[in-house]
């Protein structure tokens, strides 16, 4: 079978989406090697897969955009994170292709080094988004500010200005540093996020609709596979089997971006209610954390454990979270902070499976308010799961990643790129 080079960026919001794919090409016979967190690397070799941190200079590099305020800043600070990532990331995945000679890549869409240095090696290779991409789609809005959908001449008009104001500004910002790591690997420049994110023979995107909006087409080089939700293996706490009281699961971001104050606000918003709060903060618990009897606060709990069990889930809006509730048909309360968060609330408000409640409006008695009326919308989020069962999950990634990309004495893949790649320089 074939040598599957795998690449992420350094955060488990990533590589935990990814995994159930890599799981489902092994299982097919393929060799997985996996470029991720140091952290991880045990964890992905007690899968079976042949795991190598990444360069630690990638992972020195903060995701510092909650410094800032607003869409556009947001993504600029992201943007900048990512092209600095980027220095180290490139040479490193083309020292991953000459050590394990792939037959396919699978790349973060967030690792542009890698994604660049793909594109320069000219083998098969997909990037895998766990978030919503900034990509256009007519009828749509534009990635960033979370604005809902409004058709007609009207919708046209303001998409056109928002696209503008926040993309434009930002691509007009970051092309050069953009440009200058593709040219590091010898590759021409581009004009825009669009352009370089669809150099990919192959993008698979986390979503599927009825939660993606009725209007989304990124066109036949985007596969929507639905959730991808997968938990480290552990047995079930017995904490939890020992909760009688319906579960509220509260979660926040992995990579650190200051939102424990959503944990804090539902402790508070719930203390002495008939309810028990099961809070994750990945990044950190905080030192002096007040909580209630009625509440647990770890580090890491398996969500879908949790979720068995929950009445409903409020979320920071990460995708990774918000999905693995939805799969599970459990509404949503999603108070969004930054990066995609945005986005996703208002696709859940759309879709009916949850409820969106604004940062700047956080407090316990709206809280209680926005999580009362996400739990009389199981039946949205029941059509959700529904839509992420259909689209087929790491079934319909590795069918795509095995057709598209792989070859076979029956279906060769052109241009498989097996010039070989001189000290992290790309084609001359």
């Amino acid at each position: 079978m074939s040598t599957i080079l795998a690449y992420t960026s350094p955060a488990i919001g990533h590589l935990f989406p990814m995994t159930p794919v890599l799981l489902e090409l092994q299982n097919r016979g393929h060799q997985v090697h996996v470029r991720t967190l140091a952290s991880k690397v045990g964890l992905m070799r007690d899968l079976g897969f042949t795991a190598v941190a990444l360069d630690p200079r990638v992972e020195a590099i903060s995701h510092d955009d909650y410094l800032v305020r607003g869409p556009r800043r947001g993504l600029a600070a992201a943007a900048q994170t990512f092209a600095a990532r980027g220095r180290f990331d490139a040479p490193a995945f083309q020292a991953a292709v000459d050590d394990v000679r792939p037959d396919a890549a699978l790349v973060d869409i967030n690792a542009w080094g890698a994604c660049f240095a793909a594109e320069a090696w000219g083998g098969p290779w997909a990037s895998f988004s766990p978030y919503i991409p900034v990509l256009h789609s007519p009828g749509t809005p534009p990635f960033g500010p979370g604005v809902p959908p409004l058709g007609g001449v009207a919708g046209q008009v303001r998409d056109a200005v928002l696209r503008r104001l926040v993309l434009g500004a930002v691509e007009g910002a970051l092309t050069p540093g953009i440009n200058a790591l593709r040219a590091d690997v010898g590759l021409p420049p581009v004009v825009s996020a669009e352009e370089f994110l669809r150099k990919a023979p192959l993008m698979l995107v986390t979503t599927a609709k009825p939660l993606e909006y009725a209007t989304t087409d990124w066109g036949p080089d985007v596969v929507m596979i639905g959730a991808s939700a997968w938990d480290p293996p552990q047995e079930t706490p017995d904490w939890l089997d020992a909760i009688q009281q319906p579960i509220i699961l509260v979660t926040t971001s992995s990579e650190f971006q200051d939102d424990g104050v959503l944990v804090r606000t539902a402790l508070e918003a719930f203390r002495g209610e008939p309810v028990h709060v099961v809070a994750t903060m990945p990044a950190g618990i905080p030192a002096g954390l007040d909580i209630p009897a009625n509440a647990t606060v770890k580090a890491f709990v398996p969500h879908n454990a949790v979720l068995d069990r929950a009445a409903v889930a409020v979320t920071h809006g990460g995708m990774g979270a918000t999905q693995k509730a939805l799969a599970h048909g459990v509404p949503v309360c999603v108070v969004p902070f930054g990066r995609d968060q945005l986005e996703v609330a208002r696709r859940v408000q759309v879709s009916g499976s949850g409820t969106r409640l604004p940062r700047r409006r956080l407090s316990p008695a709206r809280l209680r308010k926005s999580v009362a009326a996400a739990m009389a919308l199981r039946a949205g989020a029941e059509r959700v799961a529904e839509g992420f069962r259909a689209a087929g999950g790491a079934v319909a990634a590795a069918d795509a990643i095995e057709s598209r990309l792989i070859s076979t004495p029956e279906r060769p893949v052109q241009n498989r790129g097996n010039r070989e790649l001189d000290k992290g320089h790309g084609p001359e």
